[in-house]
């Protein structure tokens, strides 16, 4: 006769929570515009809504910053070489001379 086996607990690592959202209808963000400012420099954006509707957030400097850094894009590709770091440096690049290699097609 075996011994029946002891029941396994599946456990998993603490997930780590995303940062606080906090939804305000506009009436009580203007009441409370100390605690809304607060939440959003300390727990992240704060949503703010109008008639039952998501209108506005309100972030921290530091988010905004982050978020406009990352999504600033060149138009163009040209504009991409012109604002690079290489401008100016003076770079020499030599060909090699081998002979290119066969291919089978």
């Amino acid at each position: 006769m075996t011994k029946a086996e002891p029941a396994r607990i599946k456990t998993e690592a603490p997930r780590e929570e995303p940062p606080r959202r906090s939804v305000w209808q506009l009436q009580d963000a203007k009441a409370k515009f100390s605690e809304v400012f607060r939440l959003a420099r300390t727990e992240g954006p704060q949503i703010i809504t109008r008639q039952g509707k998501d209108a506005v957030v309100m972030l921290s400097l530091e988010q905004y910053d982050q978020l406009v850094n990352r999504s600033r894009q060149p138009k163009s590709l040209m504009q991409f070489f012109q604002e690079s770091p290489l401008v100016g440096l003076e770079l020499e690049f030599e060909r090699s001379k081998e002979m290119s290699r066969d291919i089978k097609l």
